[in-house]
């Protein structure tokens, strides 16, 4: 099946979560590596818990939110349970969510229950809250922009400033907070910035090249100014980058571009470059259809959740 992705820069803003979930494949490649870096090659070992708790002790623990905000990432849970259990040769601990990827949730809330094997259920724990706190803190920062452009028609879109390695992850998160996500990687979207113009010559002359090349990918074009707004469009580019630009000349750049769609049909209009939440509403009333933020993945702060061991018998 051809990926959506290579015919259009933006993803259906109306996909949620649920229907685009993570690739359980990912999902267990990625649990596999972060337990090699806590227990070293598999099936590796955690000296302290294997030291400290009978093997055959069984317990339930609770996955708590420390503070309000919206969780993502708890879907990685069950996966790594299992991992450990296989890990360490010993039954497998089971999970019940209470709350869905997505939810906002309230400081304290009870986000899971998990019960099994307590040596699986602590080798476990860092490696579940390392990847659900920090999946969780994206979609916390991501709603914040989404509630600050509801009603607006505008849409927060993330970038490719992500946690190498944990691409999927924050971008699902950012989904789970109600934003959108821009293009996964070098190869679905062609993005003409300044450098790729000084290689090829011109916008013009970028945009030829990249659609006699690769001609099934959307090809967006960097602008700072009105000119090269108006040079790429000239150049047949239907999706602008407006860049760094104040609010007064992106105001001017997309009246100017909203103009010439009489000829060129519909443009695609993002603006990026230091856009703060305070300025969120401001810029989405220039009319421009998405704003892209990279510090949704590359600035937000884990939200705090715990595992707590309730029980042991």
């Amino acid at each position: 099946m051809t990926d959506p992705r290579t015919t259009r820069a933006i993803d259906d803003p109306t996909t949620t979560p649920t229907t685009v979930g993570l690739d359980p494949a990912w999902i267990r490649g990625a649990v596999a590596r972060a337990l090699d870096e806590d227990l070293g090659a598999a099936p590796g070992r955690d000296v302290t818990t294997q030291a400290t708790v009978p093997v055959d002790e069984t317990g339930v623990a609770h996955l708590v939110a420390r503070e309000a905000g919206v969780v993502a990432g708890l879907v990685v849970v069950a996966d790594v349970l299992d991992q450990v259990a296989d890990r360490l040769a010993l039954p497998d601990a089971t999970v019940e969510l209470l709350v869905p990827d997505g939810a906002r949730v309230a400081a304290g809330e009870l986000l899971a229950v998990l019960r099994g094997p307590v040596q699986v259920l602590l080798v476990a724990e860092r490696t579940l809250l390392n990847l659900a706190s920090r999946a969780s803190g994206v979609a916390t920062h991501t709603r914040r922009w989404a509630d600050a452009l509801a009603g607006s028609g505008a849409t927060v879109l993330d970038t490719r400033k992500t946690t190498p390695g944990l691409r999927a992850l924050e971008k699902y998160a950012v989904r789970c907070g109600g934003g959108t996500n821009k293009r996964m990687g070098l190869y679905d979207v062609a993005m003409v910035k300044d450098n790729h113009v000084v290689a090829a010559g011109s916008v013009a002359a970028a945009v030829a090249a990249v659609r006699a090349h690769f001609p099934d990918v959307l090809v967006q074009v960097e602008a700072d100014t009105l000119d090269q707004a108006l040079e790429a469009l000239d150049a047949g580019a239907r999706f602008l980058l407006l860049d760094n630009m104040p609010t007064p000349l992106l105001t001017r750049v997309v009246a100017a571009v909203r103009a010439r769609q009489v000829e060129t049909g519909p443009v695609e209009l993002e603006a990026t470059g230091n856009l703060t939440l305070d300025r969120a509403a401001e810029v989405a009333g220039t009319g421009v259809d998405y704003l892209s933020v990279g510090a949704l993945t590359h600035s937000s702060p884990i939200l705090d959740l715990a595992l707590d061991l309730v029980a042991r018998s």
